[in-house]
């Protein structure tokens, strides 16, 4: 199997932009399907056609026997699941890498409108327009992005095609091998002279394996499914809060009448000012 670090360093990536369910199907993936498949689970189909013994001589009848029992080895199908399970993942982080590039150039472009204002142009309403953009993207300081909007809805949707592709891995898993093996493959085709009886290496611990990748899978698509929920209903809250209006407070009465205070400034001619002050208390 192939280096995963590449595919790793990209969906570690992902954790800073995902919500709790998200960073845990994250790590899901990471230690129960890539790890445990790069170490016990390859190890233990790495004899999967050299130990695959058909009871007779016939030239070419294993190969065939073979390849009409397994279509495709469990390891690789198991590679092309984790793969197209992660490509929604990452196209979800395309997003936000774009978003981010449009940051940048939003904030270069509000640096050279302030150096206008500061100079003294009138450029107010095109700082507007750029905070506008920033809210309607979900754009924050620090290089940072909120779920909202389109990104939002990106997300949902990665969420859907991830649990579409869980499903449909299962469903075709079930319909070319089943989940479970058989120690004696009986096979006819030609080359094979007749009808000749095919020996499975460790049936007993690959069963095991095939079943934990099944409880992994499973596993996943429970936790897409709540995420899936969770988002909505989320969603679905902060609709609500944007919608309720803003609450006005009427003016509060007063509790006494305005106090009334003189003072009596008296001049060196004799002469008298009274200058007096209103208070409310």
């Amino acid at each position: 199997m192939g280096d995963w670090s590449a595919l790793g360093r990209l969906l570690d990536k992902v954790q800073a932009y995902s919500t709790a369910g998200g960073k845990v199907w994250l790590s899901v993936l990471f230690i129960f399907r890539i790890l445990v498949l790069g170490t016990a689970v390859e190890s233990a189909w790495g004899d999967e056609q050299s130990a695959f013994k058909c009871n007779t001589q016939q030239p070419g009848c294993e190969n065939v026997c073979y390849d009409k029992s397994f279509p495709i080895s469990h390891v690789r199908f198991w590679v092309l699941q984790i793969i197209f399970v992660s490509t929604p993942t990452l196209l979800y982080l395309a997003h936000v890498f774009y978003l981010m590039r449009k940051e940048q150039k939003l904030n270069r472009k509000e640096e050279v409108l302030k150096a206008v204002q500061n100079d003294g142009g009138d450029v107010d309403i095109p700082l507007k327009k750029i905070e506008m953009k920033k809210l309607k993207h979900g754009l924050e300081e620090h290089g940072k992005v909120k779920m909202k909007g389109a990104l939002l809805r990106t997300y949902i949707v990665s969420i859907f095609f991830k649990s579409i592709f869980e499903v449909g891995f299962l469903v075709i898993q079930w319909y070319i091998y089943g989940f479970s093996l058989a120690a004696v493959y009986t096979c006819e085709r030609a080359p094979c002279p007749h009808r000749v009886d095919c020996f499975l290496s460790r049936p007993t611990e690959k069963t095991v394996s095939i079943i934990f990748m099944l409880v992994v899978s499973l596993v996943s698509l429970l936790l897409n499914v709540i995420e899936l929920f969770y988002v909505f209903f989320r969603r679905i809250k902060d609709r609500v809060k944007g919608k309720q209006p803003a609450t006005i407070y009427p003016p509060v009465a007063l509790s006494a009448p305005p106090q009334r205070i003189c003072l009596t400034v008296v001049e060196e001619e004799g002469s008298r000012m009274i200058i007096c002050f209103n208070f409310v208390f």
